[in-house]
C-alpha cells in the first residue's frame, strides 16, 4: 500500500511568522522617529543651524574682503562677557539634560525645578547680552557703522531673539514635563546652545592672539 504521506520537503530562506500582527520590519535608525522629542522640531533645529551656517560663511567672505575693519572692530568686542556667557548657556544646557533624566525618572518636581534653572540662566545670557549691546550703543556703534556690527547685531540679535523663544518653550514645558516634552523643549535649547558655540570664536576670537 503506497504512503499518502508527503515527504517534508526543506524550506530556503527565513521562516515568516504565523502571527499576522507581528512586526517584520525594524524601524531605521536613520529616520526621524528615532530621535528624542517631536520629529517636527529637529526639522526645526536643522533648518536654523543651516541658517546660522550660512550667515556665519558669509561673515568670513565679508572678512576676507575687509580684514583690517574687521580686525579693529572685533578688538573693540567684549570678549570677557562673551566668554562668561559661552559658560552660562553651557552650564544651562547641561542642567536642561538633567531635567530630562528626572522626568524620564517621573520626578516632575524636580524636573521642573531644573527647567527653572535652566531659564534662569538664559535669562542672565540675556541681561549680558543686552549690557554689551548697551556698550555700543553709548559709544555710537550700530548696525550701520561697518559691515562688521551689521552682521555683528543681525547674527547675535537673531539669536539673542532665539534665546528670548527658548526660554517660552521651557516654561510651557514645565507646565507638562512630561518626557516627550522635555525632550522636544530642551532639543531647541540644546540648539541655542550649539549656535552659539559656533558664533563666539568667529565674532569675538579670530584673529584675537590669545
Amino acid at each position: 500500500m503506497n504512503d499518502t504521506r508527503a515527504d517534508a520537503v526543506p524550506v530556503e530562506g527565513p521562516v515568516q511568522a504565523s502571527n499576522p500582527g507581528r512586526k517584520v520590519a525594524a524601524k531605521s535608525p536613520w529616520s526621524l522617529d528615532s530621535l528624542p522629542g517631536d520629529p517636527m522640531m529637529w526639522i526645526l533645529i536643522t533648518s536654523e543651524i543651516f541658517v546660522f551656517g550660512g550667515a556665519l560663511w558669509g561673515f568670513a567672505i565679508s572678512e576676507m574682503l575687509h580684514p583690517e575693519i574687521f580686525k579693529e572692530a572685533r578688538s573693540h568686542l567684549n570678549v570677557p562677557i562673551a566668554t562668561i556667557n559661552t559658560l552660562i548657556l553651557l552650564t544651562s544646557g547641561f542642567i536642561a539634560a538633567i531635567a530630562v533624566r528626572y522626568a524620564k525618572a517621573g520626578n516632575a518636581k524636580l524636573a521642573r525645578l531644573s527647567l527653572a534653572g535652566a531659564g534662569a540662566l538664559g535669562v542672565v545670557f540675556m541681561i549680558l547680552k543686552i549690557m554689551e549691546y548697551q556698550q555700543k550703543f553709548e559709544l555710537g556703534v550700530g548696525l550701520e557703522t561697518n559691515s562688521f556690527y551689521t552682521l555683528y547685531f543681525l547674527v547675535t540679535g537673531f539669536h539673542l531673539a532665539h534665546v528670548v523663544f527658548g526660554l517660552i518653550i521651557l516654561a510651557i514645558v514645565a507646565i507638562w514635563p512630561n518626557e516627550d516634552n522635555l525632550e522636544t523643549g530642551t532639543a531647541f535649547w540644546h540648539m541655542v546652545d550649539l549656535i552659539w558655540v559656533m558664533i563666539f570664536p568667529v565674532f569675538y576670537l579670530m584673529g584675537v592672539g590669545l
